[in-house]
C-alpha cells in the first residue's frame, strides 16, 4: 500500500523556518536595544547597528534560499509503502535512499504529533525496532506528515498483534506470561550470585 506525506508537510517546515526567523528577528533587536543603550551617541553606533541588521538579513536570506528547494526536492522524494512484510521508506535528494524494515524486526509504532502537526492536522509514525536502530531517538523509521496518521497508526498496531508470534496470536506450547516472568526471575538469580561472586 503507498503512502504519500501530505502537502501540508511542506507548510510545517515554512512555520519550522519562520519561527526561527522569528526568533533572530527577536535577537537582532535585542542586539540593536543593547548597542543603542550602552553606547554614546557619535561613537559609530549607527555602523554597528547597521551591521546588525545586515548580518540579520543576511543569514535570513540564506537560510531561506536554501531551504525552499531542499525543502521541495525532499518532499518530491519522499514516500513510503507499507507491504505485509515489511515498511519501505524512500527519501533523499542527491543521494536516494531506500529503506525496508521488516515487520518481524518491529517492536511498536509510535505516534508523534508536534505542535505544527496538531495545528495542521497531519501526523508522524515512527517505527522502532528491536534493537537495530542506530539513531540517537532509537527508532529506526519516521512516517512523516501523514493526512490519514490515525487509521494508519492503528492499522500497523493491529497488524503487530496479529503477526505470527505475537502474544495475542501465539502458537500451541509457545511459551506464555507465566514461563517469561519464571525466566526472568532464574536470569536475576543467577546475576545475584553473580554479582555477590566478585
Amino acid at each position: 500500500m503507498p503512502v504519500r506525506p501530505d502537502r501540508r508537510w511542506i507548510t510545517k517546515q515554512w512555520l519550522v523556518l519562520s519561527t526561527i526567523t522569528a526568533f533572530a528577528a527577536l535577537a537582532a533587536v535585542i542586539a540593536h536595544a543593547v548597542v543603542r543603550l550602552a553606547t554614546e551617541p557619535g561613537t559609530g553606533v549607527d555602523a554597528a547597528v547597521t551591521a546588525i541588521w545586515a548580518s540579520f538579513g543576511g543569514v535570513v536570506a540564506l537560510s531561506w534560499a536554501i531551504t525552499v528547494p531542499a525543502v521541495l526536492l525532499w518532499f518530491k522524494n519522499l514516500d513510503y509503502e507499507i507491504e505485509p512484510d515489511k515498511v519501505i521508506i524512500r527519501k533523499g535528494i542527491l543521494t536516494k535512499t531506500q529503506q525496508n524494515i521488516p515487520m518481524r524486526m518491529i517492536t511498536d509504532f509510535r505516534l508523534q504529533r508536534t505542535l505544527y502537526d496538531r495545528f495542521l492536522g497531519i501526523g508522524s509514525i515512527q517505527i522502532q525496532t528491536a534493537g537495530q536502530s542506530q539513531t540517537a531517538t532509537g527508532y529506526e523509521g519516521k512516517l512523516a506528515g501523514l493526512d490519514a496518521w490515525a487509521g494508519l497508526h492503528e492499522d500497523l498496531r493491529s497488524r503487530l498483534r496479529h503477526r505470527p508470534g505475537s502474544p495475542a496470536v501465539s502458537e500451541p506450547g509457545a511459551p506464555g506470561a507465566e514461563d517469561i516472568h519464571a525466566l526472568l526471575e532464574e536470569v536475576q538469580a543467577i546475576r545475584r550470585v553473580l554479582e555477590a561472586s566478585r
